[in-house]
C-alpha cells in the first residue's frame, strides 16, 4: 500500500511538473509572438514616416522660421541640439531673406540657452547678409531671454512676458520632518561637501554662502550676456538685472526689446519676405508613436519577465 501511494505521488508530481512546463512554453511563446508583432508594427510606422516625410526649405524666397516653445531643457523637444539644427538649415538655406526665432518659453537650463546664444553668433557670423530677429509670443523669460539677445533685435507683444535676467537655485529641507518622524538620514561619502544641498542635512553657514557665490557667478555671466546683445539699447535701471520681468511694452522702453511685432509684420514689413517656411526641428509622428509605444512595451517586458520568474 505504502508502495502504491509512493508511486502514486511520483505520477502527481510528474504530471503537475509537465502542465507546469507547458504553462510556461506557452507563455513565452506568447510573450515572443507579441514582441515579434512589436517590432512589426514599429518598422511599419518608420516605414510610413520615411514615405511621407518631405524636406522642408525656401521654394524661392521666404522668412525661415525655427521655434523655441516650452521650457529649454536637454530631454525635452525644445532643446538646444533641435534648435541648432533648424537654425543652421535655416541659415543655410539658399532662399532666405531672414530668420524669424520665434519665442514663448519661461526659460530652463542655462547650458542650453547658452549654446543657442553662442551658435546664434556663430552664424551671424557667418551669414553676415542673413538677419536674425527674436519674435516673443507670450514669454520670454530668464533662459529663453538669454537666447533671445543673441539676435539682431526682439520684437514683442505689448502684453508679452519679458525679463527675469536672474538665477535660482531651490529645494525643499525635510530636516524637521525626518526629526519628528525619528527617521535618521544615513548618507557615507569622500569629501565633506559631497552631500552638498542634501535636503534631509541642514545647510551651513559655509554651504549657502557657496551657493550664493555660485549664483552670483552665473547671473554675471547672463548680464554680461545681455549687455554685449543689447548694448547702448538698454536703459539704466537699477531692477534691470533683478529677476523682475516686464510686459511687452515697458520692455520697449527699458531697451530690453526695440519694437512690437508680430512673426507675420516681421517677415512682411521688416524681412520684406511674407512667405514663412517652418524649419523647426519636429518630432514625427514615427518618433512619437514609437517612444510612447517602446514605453508601454519596456513597462509590459518587464511585467512578462518578472511573472515568467516568479512561475519558476
Amino acid at each position: 500500500m505504502a508502495e502504491e501511494n509512493w508511486e502514486r505521488r511520483i505520477l502527481e508530481q510528474l504530471a503537475t511538473e509537465g502542465l507546469r512546463e507547458q504553462q510556461r512554453a506557452r507563455r513565452w511563446s506568447i510573450f515572443f509572438k507579441l514582441l515579434t508583432f512589436a517590432f512589426l508594427f514599429i518598422g511599419l510606422f518608420a516605414a510610413i514616416g520615411a514615405l511621407t516625410q518631405r524636406e522642408t526649405g525656401c521654394l524661392d524666397k521666404c522668412t525661415a522660421m525655427v521655434e523655441i516653445r516650452g521650457e529649454l531643457d536637454a530631454d525635452g523637444q525644445t532643446n538646444a541640439d533641435n534648435v541648432i539644427t533648424g537654425l543652421q538649415a535655416a541659415f543655410k538655406d539658399k532662399g532666405t531673406q531672414g530668420v524669424v526665432l520665434r519665442i514663448n518659453s519661461p526659460g530652463g537650463s542655462p547650458v542650453q540657452a547658452g549654446e543657442i546664444n553662442d551658435e546664434i553668433r556663430r552664424l551671424r557670423g557667418k551669414y553676415p547678409d542673413t538677419p536674425i530677429y527674436a519674435v516673443v509670443d507670450e514669454i520670454c523669460a530668464s533662459g529663453a531671454y538669454y537666447v533671445a539677445v543673441a539676435t539682431d533685435k526682439i520684437y514683442v507683444d505689448k502684453a508679452s512676458l519679458i525679463g527675469s535676467i536672474g538665477v535660482i537655485m531651490d529645494g525643499f529641507g525635510f530636516v524637521g520632518a525626518m526629526e519628528k518622524l525619528g527617521v535618521e538620514r544615513r548618507a557615507l561619502t569622500a569629501g565633506k561637501d559631497k552631500n552638498f544641498f542634501d535636503p534631509f542635512l541642514p545647510m551651513t553657514d559655509e554651504q549657502r554662502d557657496y551657493a550664493l557665490k555660485l549664483l552670483a557667478e552665473i547671473h554675471e555671466q547672463f548680464i554680461a550676456a545681455v549687455k554685449v546683445g543689447r548694448g547702448t539699447r538698454l536703459k539704466e535701471s537699477p531692477e534691470l538685472f533683478s529677476g523682475l520681468v516686464w510686459n511687452g511694452a515697458r520692455s520697449v522702453d527699458l531697451g530690453l526689446a526695440d519694437a512690437l511685432g508680430s512673426v507675420g509684420y516681421v517677415a512682411r514689413e521688416v524681412i520684406k519676405a511674407e512667405d514663412v517656411v517652418d524649419f523647426t526641428v519636429q518630432e514625427s509622428l514615427t518618433e512619437r508613436v514609437a517612444r510612447k509605444f517602446g514605453s508601454t512595451l519596456g513597462r509590459s517586458l518587464v511585467g512578462v519577465v518578472q511573472r515568467a520568474q516568479r512561475w519558476r
